[in-house]
Order: structure tokens, then sequence, then C-alpha cells
């Protein structure tokens, strides 16, 4: 039976929110791409008509999750209000429920130590992620009148994603909540975004 392109982009669309959401799980040495194709509701044979390559698969995937992470950034932004925003998302990044939810949240902290190892492009489109993620950041924080916002932009990030990738490997619960609220009060405080009382 033949598909015309609707359905063949829909299914693509499926596989690759599938695997999104096990690289996100369990790294990009953990996808199965036999389990992400049957939770897209597919055979392992259809594979193929879609991607060229597991490697492939993946490149597109984490490509997919940076999409997905702008249109939320983006719904966050909706109101213009940059200092708004910024608070919004430094308290969601910095948040006990965004760690606790590592198959839907931010890439970066999910991926970060796996991509030296993989094929090159997933660390290309990777790479665009990050950039594309410091690029709304920095223009957030230069509409806030923050000096320099692409350096800010960049040492915001990458505390954050620090933060939240320690919270997330220590074992200890308080330790870890204390890791997030304290670079929660380090970027409030050295961005200007404490709340009033």
């Amino acid at each position: 039976m033949r598909y015309d392109s609707d359905h063949k982009s829909e299914t693509r669309r499926r596989v690759l929110k599938e695997a999104a959401r096990e690289i996100r799980a369990k790294g990009p040495g953990g996808v199965a791409v036999a389990g992400v194709m049957a939770r897209a509701g597919l055979t392992h044979g259809g594979f193929y008509a879609h991607f060229e390559s597991k490697d492939a698969l993946i490149a597109a995937a984490i490509e997919t999750m940076f999409e997905n992470a702008g249109r939320r950034f983006d719904l966050v932004n909706a109101d213009g209000d940059p200092r708004a925003t910024l608070i919004a998302y430094v308290d969601f990044y910095l948040s006990p429920e965004h760690r606790d939810s590592r198959e839907y949240g931010c890439p970066l902290p999910a991926l970060s130590g796996d991509l030296a190892r993989l094929d090159p492009e997933a660390r290309v489109r990777f790479g665009q992620g990050v950039a594309g993620l410091t690029g709304r950041l920095a223009g957030l924080l230069g509409r806030y009148g923050v000096a320099e916002p692409d350096s800010a932009a960049g040492s915001m990030l990458a505390e954050m994603v620090g933060a939240v990738t320690l919270s997330r490997a220590v074992a200890d619960a308080a330790q870890s909540d204390a890791i997030l609220a304290r670079a929660r009060r380090s970027v409030s405080e050295r961005f200007g975004l404490e709340k009033a009382q």
C-alpha cells in the first residue's frame, strides 16, 4: 500500500518523538531501534523507510528535542516581558520537577555527557541546539538590559545545565535539592531576577 507524504511525515514525527523520549531516559547508547519502532506503532522493518541508520535517527531525534525545547521557551516568552520570562525560565529550569522529568526536560543536561562519543552529525545537531537556546537567552538578556548578553547567556546556561546535571547525579535528595536551590539563588542574584517578597 502506498501512503501520501503527510502520512510518511506523521510517521517519522512519531518515531522521532519516541526516539527522543528513549534518548533522554537511557542515553543515546541505550536506544533500541526495535523498541522505538514498536512504541511508535510500527515494525522494525519500516525503520529504513525513514532513516539510513541508528546514528541518523539519533541525530534527527536530537534536533527534534531542541525544536520542542524552543517551542516551550517561546511559550514562556509569549507575554514579551523579558524579566518575567527570565524568572519563569530560571525557576522552571532549576526546579525539582525539571530535574525529575528527564524524559521531557531540556536535552542539554540529559545528553551533554554522552555527546563526545557520538557520531559527528549528532554533535553538529547538538551544537546547533546549544546555539539556538543560547541565542534565545541572549535575546531576553539583551532586552532586559544586561551588558554583553551573548556572553551572559552562555554563562547562565552553563551554570543551569551543570546544576541540573549534578542534581540528577547525586543520590541524596536533600543534596540534590540544595544544588538546585544554590544555583537558582546564584543566577537570580547575578542577573537581578530576585522575586519581590
